[in-house]
């Protein structure tokens, strides 16, 4: 059996990167700009998706679902915010922006639910991520500002958690053995042939 390289870390810093500068945009940490866009774009949107695509020959299919997913999202993300600009669509209602977000919401908690038998970091990625959209979804529906203002730390604590992840796991296939602690579970090991939760991480 031939052993293949994880593409997990690439795509949990991807989406580390990506929204931890949405994370301090929303916060209003940093004023907008473009590095936001081009973040998403390359990092959020093409590294993630690229890294799902890589998941799949591992048989990953939780990676699979939520890079690709992901990467989707931030690509939707780039578009939605450069339309208007490129005279192709109007700005979105925030009724309908949130509704968006509200969306990715149920995704996100799918994915959170999924991480539940995965190690506690994975569990304060994507529950955080989960929170995430659904604050931003519920400041652009009830017009509540300092929700998205608090939809940005939850962003920081998912994107910082992420990146956390992806050093995690480079380390520990650098040095061949755990090196930074990420909470894993001490249930059984999954039966062959299921599908890989952990991402190759333990």
């Amino acid at each position: 059996h031939q052993e293949y390289a994880t593409a997990a870390p690439l795509g949990y810093m991807g989406l580390g990167m990506a929204t931890v500068l949405l994370g301090l945009h929303n916060a209003q940490l940093v004023p907008p700009g473009a590095a936001v866009v081009a973040m998403g774009l390359v990092c959020g949107g093409v590294m993630q998706f690229c890294a799902g695509m890589l998941e799949y020959g591992t048989g990953n299919t939780f990676g699979l679902t939520a890079f690709v997913a992901l990467g989707a999202f931030w690509l939707s993300f780039v578009v939605l915010a450069c339309l208007p600009q490129w005279g192709l669509a109007s700005d979105p209602a925030p009724m309908l922006l949130g509704s968006y977000m509200w969306v990715w919401a149920v995704f996100a908690a799918i994915l959170a639910a999924g991480s539940l038998v995965a190690s506690r970091v994975h569990q304060i990625v994507f529950f955080s991520l989960a929170v995430q959209f659904v604050l931003l979804g519920c400041a652009g529906v009830f017009t509540r500002p300092v929700l998205m203002v608090v939809g940005g730390y939850a962003g920081l604590l998912c994107g910082i958690g992420a990146i956390y992840l992806a050093a995690a796991t480079v380390l520990e296939a650098q040095f061949d053995r755990p090196v930074l602690p990420t909470g894993l579970p001490s249930a059984p090991a999954p039966r062959a042939g299921h599908d890989e939760l952990l991402v190759q991480l333990s």
